[in-house]
């Protein structure tokens, strides 16, 4: 297949975006597989700023981390990425260039406990504000569950609703795949 895959595509973007040295954020760290693809991207002078609210998540992403050997530039915090516009100004983090949000619920976990749209748009609304200009978003959007498929229509109604004088939303996904496949929001900040 020529095409990217909804994952693929999405590193792809963040690769355009991403230099060494840049400070960038997982705002859902899961099993931590975009965690190590950031940490890796932005190098051993980049920073890494990894949220997520289950513990088996920071565990699972720090284990992943360690064993690449990568763990130095990542800081890992057990809480909502709705504190991420506080953690940046407390901890003096530089500004992030990219971040990316897995939306849905941890792999191989409780799939009682998912992401929701009230965070998530209060979390991309302060990224918005402490991203430089280009500054990139990257939303995977998993709706093949009740609470998914509210977060998808939430998230459509609000970044379609974002001025386009101050960010591009693009939308990636497979229109004839079955089962709800999952599909991508860039918001790039102009």
């Amino acid at each position: 297949m020529r095409l990217y895959g909804v994952i693929p595509f999405a590193h792809h973007l963040l690769e355009k975006t991403i230099s060494h040295g840049d400070t960038v954020v997982d705002a859902t760290t899961g099993n931590g597989h975009d965690t190590v693809f950031l940490a890796k991207r932005v190098g051993a002078t980049g920073y890494v700023v990894g949220f997520d609210i289950q513990h088996q998540a920071i565990h699972n992403t720090r284990t992943r981390l360690q064993r690449e050997k990568l763990d130095e530039h990542v800081e890992l915090i057990e809480n909502s990425h709705t504190y991420i516009e506080e953690m940046f100004k407390n901890k003096g983090y530089a500004a992030p260039k990219a971040a990316i949000f897995n939306l849905g619920y941890l792999p191989g976990s409780n799939k009682s406990l998912t992401t929701n749209s009230e965070s998530t748009i209060t979390a991309i609304n302060q990224l918005l504000t402490i991203m430089p200009t280009t500054g990139l978003i990257v939303l995977v959007i998993y709706h093949g569950h009740e609470e998914g498929k509210k977060e998808r229509d939430a998230l459509l109604s609000f970044t379609s609703s974002l001025n386009q004088e101050h960010v591009l939303v693009a939308r990636y996904e497979f229109s004839n795949r079955n089962n709800h496949p999952p599909f991508l929001l860039a918001l790039e900040k102009l």
